[in-house]
């Protein structure tokens, strides 16, 4: 998620509702791979939910925890795996909730521009955006 003064360095993992609401952030190493950061964030998983996740989380072991707390994974296969799994393009399309909610959390210029040295208080101004986006979200109209 953009520059930061060392360089590329951080990668922002989310996992986010239906509406494309946050519900856990996490920050790992730039030069890390995507799918273990995946183990962390499903703990917020609920049954019968449908996970949408792009191919870096393509895994066996995500899948079969994924689907031993009651949900779905609906994750395409990566190119070179030879057992190719059960997948919706149809339902994939919803996955542009995530891609929309990275694009507004990069309307926060203190999360865009990465001015934090350090990733604890950069997670702590990703959790500040992803509460003020909730807030916006369900604000009363009254």
């Amino acid at each position: 998620m953009g520059r930061s003064r060392g360089g590329l360095t951080t990668k922002v993992h989310a996992l986010v509702d239906g509406r494309g609401l946050p519900l856990e952030l996490i920050l790992t190493p730039g030069q890390a791979a995507d799918c273990p950061a995946a183990a962390g964030l499903l703990a917020r998983l609920r049954e019968n939910t449908i996970l949408l996740a792009d191919k870096a989380y393509d895994a066996d072991w995500l899948r079969r925890r994924v689907e031993e707390a009651g949900a779905s994974p609906n994750i395409p296969s990566k190119s070179n795996r030879k057992w190719k799994a059960c997948f919706s393009a149809t339902l994939y399309r919803q996955r542009n909730r995530i891609e929309r909610f990275f694009n507004r959390i990069k309307h926060f210029r203190r999360i865009a521009t990465r001015y934090e040295k350090h990733a604890s208080n950069y997670l702590a101004f990703l959790k500040l955006a992803a509460a003020q986006i909730w807030l916006s979200q369900n604000e009363s109209m009254a």
